[in-house]
């Protein structure tokens, strides 16, 4: 066993799939054991911070995001010190680069460790990965498998392109992000909240439900397509 253990140690594929293994484990415990502050709390933050409270939100929300913190959290934040509308822009833009990083960290800590040995339907699986365009992603997002920044660095160790995943991460977060960014802002100020501002929530809602059906009817058809040749 121990032999068996230390000639995977002298792989540097393993080491660096182990690297990530242990990074996801600790973003997962100090997810559990660190407090997350009241959001009514964060407006007085953003007020000392001034006019660098915006970025200050993107790149704090990107980094969290990385963590493992939940985007709800972040989104409900940025909605209680900004407003409905800022808040979910800063949100996307926190969701953005967070897809970014956590991406870029699972492809270089995981993509040659998974390329490696992958066989059957997981390399089929894989395959799935690597062709799907931006509705693909979306549909993946929207799929409660698991968190935003866990799914990022998955799909880092697939062939998956960034540009698409960049893209449908965004859309497939956009219509929660109004939503919440409003339900945010309701806990600050209440009677200042446009209400209006969580209408794209809904039409992300059925336009998310079009694009899932569409994607679906172009798989089936690829399939009976291939199978028929």
């Amino acid at each position: 066993m121990i032999p068996a253990v230390r000639r995977l140690l002298r792989q540097p594929s393993v080491v660096r799939f182990a690297v990530l293994l242990l990074l996801v484990a600790v973003c997962g415990v100090l997810l559990l054991v660190v407090p997350r502050p009241d959001p009514s709390d964060l407006p007085q933050l953003a007020g000392r911070l001034g006019g660098y409270a915006p970025v200050a939100a993107v790149l704090g929300g990107a980094l969290l995001l990385v963590a493992l913190v939940p985007r709800t959290f972040i989104t409900l934040a940025s909605g209680a010190i900004f407003g409905p509308l800022e808040g979910a822009a800063y949100a996307l833009g926190a969701a953005l680069i967070a897809a970014a990083i956590g991406f870029t960290v699972g492809r270089l800590l995981g993509r040659e460790f998974v390329a490696e040995r992958v066989r059957g339907r997981l390399a089929r699986l894989d395959g799935w990965f690597a062709r799907q365009s931006v509705l693909g992603v979306i549909t993946v997002r929207l799929l409660p498998i698991a968190g935003f920044g866990l799914v990022s660095y998955g799909y880092g160790t697939t062939g998956a392109r960034i540009l698409p995943f960049l893209a449908g991460s965004v859309i497939a977060a956009a219509p929660t992000a109004f939503g919440y960014a409003a339900l945010g802002a309701a806990v600050t100020s209440p009677g200042d909240v446009n209400w209006y501002a969580a209408a794209p929530s809904a039409l992300g809602l059925i336009a998310s439900v079009v694009l899932i059906r569409r994607w679906w009817r172009a798989e089936r058809q690829r399939r009976a397509a291939a199978t028929t040749s």
